[in-house]
Protein backbone atom coordinates (compact mmCIF):
# COMPACT_ATOMS: atom_id res chain seq x y z
CA UNK A 1 0.00 0.00 0.00
CA UNK A 2 1.29 3.42 -1.00
CA UNK A 3 -1.66 5.60 -0.09
CA UNK A 4 -5.37 6.05 -0.54
CA UNK A 5 -7.34 8.05 -3.03
CA UNK A 6 -10.85 8.76 -4.18
CA UNK A 7 -9.75 11.47 -6.59
CA UNK A 8 -10.65 10.78 -10.19
CA UNK A 9 -13.58 8.51 -9.31
CA UNK A 10 -17.04 9.19 -10.59
CA UNK A 11 -20.09 7.82 -8.78
CA UNK A 12 -20.36 5.21 -11.55
CA UNK A 13 -16.76 4.05 -11.14
CA UNK A 14 -17.12 3.89 -7.36
CA UNK A 15 -20.30 1.82 -7.65
CA UNK A 16 -18.73 -0.54 -10.23
CA UNK A 17 -15.51 -0.84 -8.21
CA UNK A 18 -17.34 -1.63 -4.96
CA UNK A 19 -19.36 -4.37 -6.64
CA UNK A 20 -16.42 -5.87 -8.55
CA UNK A 21 -13.94 -5.78 -5.67
CA UNK A 22 -16.53 -7.33 -3.33
CA UNK A 23 -16.60 -10.30 -5.71
CA UNK A 24 -12.81 -10.64 -5.33
CA UNK A 25 -12.74 -10.35 -1.53
CA UNK A 26 -10.66 -12.92 0.36
CA UNK A 27 -10.68 -11.41 3.87
CA UNK A 28 -11.25 -8.27 5.95
CA UNK A 29 -9.29 -6.68 8.76
CA UNK A 30 -11.37 -3.86 10.15
CA UNK A 31 -11.96 -1.37 7.34
CA UNK A 32 -9.33 -3.03 5.09
CA UNK A 33 -10.66 -5.41 2.43
CA UNK A 34 -8.14 -7.78 0.81
CA UNK A 35 -8.94 -8.96 -2.70
CA UNK A 36 -7.51 -11.46 -5.17
CA UNK A 37 -5.03 -9.60 -7.40
CA UNK A 38 -7.01 -9.89 -10.63
CA UNK A 39 -7.39 -6.21 -11.60
CA UNK A 40 -4.87 -3.60 -12.74
CA UNK A 41 -5.59 0.04 -12.03
CA UNK A 42 -3.66 2.99 -13.42
CA UNK A 43 -2.91 5.62 -10.79
CA UNK A 44 -1.30 8.97 -11.57
CA UNK A 45 0.63 10.87 -8.91
CA UNK A 46 2.66 14.04 -8.61
CA UNK A 47 5.49 12.68 -6.53
CA UNK A 48 6.58 10.40 -3.72
CA UNK A 49 7.40 11.06 -0.11
CA UNK A 50 8.74 8.98 2.74
CA UNK A 51 6.03 7.70 5.04
CA UNK A 52 6.08 5.84 8.34
CA UNK A 53 2.44 4.87 7.76
CA UNK A 54 2.93 2.43 4.89
CA UNK A 55 5.02 -0.78 4.91
CA UNK A 56 7.09 0.29 1.88
CA UNK A 57 8.09 3.51 3.64
CA UNK A 58 6.79 5.56 0.70
CA UNK A 59 3.53 7.31 -0.14
CA UNK A 60 2.18 8.66 -3.42
CA UNK A 61 1.54 12.42 -3.42
CA UNK A 62 -1.69 13.64 -4.98
CA UNK A 63 -2.65 10.16 -6.21
CA UNK A 64 -5.65 9.89 -8.50
CA UNK A 65 -7.39 7.08 -10.35
CA UNK A 66 -6.91 7.23 -14.11
CA UNK A 67 -8.59 4.00 -15.24
CA UNK A 68 -8.81 0.26 -14.86
CA UNK A 69 -6.50 -1.45 -17.34
CA UNK A 70 -8.41 -4.22 -19.10
CA UNK A 71 -5.41 -4.57 -21.42
CA UNK A 72 -3.01 -5.62 -18.63
CA UNK A 73 -2.73 -8.73 -16.52
CA UNK A 74 -1.76 -8.44 -12.82
CA UNK A 75 1.72 -9.85 -13.53
CA UNK A 76 2.29 -6.89 -15.88
CA UNK A 77 1.59 -4.29 -13.19
CA UNK A 78 4.39 -2.20 -11.73
CA UNK A 79 5.89 -3.42 -8.49
CA UNK A 80 7.22 -1.67 -5.40
CA UNK A 81 10.68 -1.98 -6.96
CA UNK A 82 9.50 0.24 -9.83
CA UNK A 83 8.21 2.82 -7.35
CA UNK A 84 11.50 2.75 -5.44
CA UNK A 85 13.40 3.34 -8.71
CA UNK A 86 11.16 6.32 -9.45
CA UNK A 87 11.77 7.66 -5.95
CA UNK A 88 15.52 7.26 -6.35
CA UNK A 89 15.63 8.81 -9.81
CA UNK A 90 13.72 12.01 -9.06
CA UNK A 91 15.66 14.62 -7.07
CA UNK A 92 13.77 15.32 -3.88
CA UNK A 93 10.91 12.99 -4.89
CA UNK A 94 11.11 10.98 -1.68
CA UNK A 95 11.33 13.99 0.62
CA UNK A 96 9.03 14.21 3.58
CA UNK A 97 7.77 17.70 2.58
Amino acid sequence: MLGKTFKGMTDEILEWQTKRLSELEVRREGPIVYVRPERVVEVAFNGLQTSPHYPAGLALRFARLVRYREDKRPEEADTIETVRRIAGAAPGAASSG
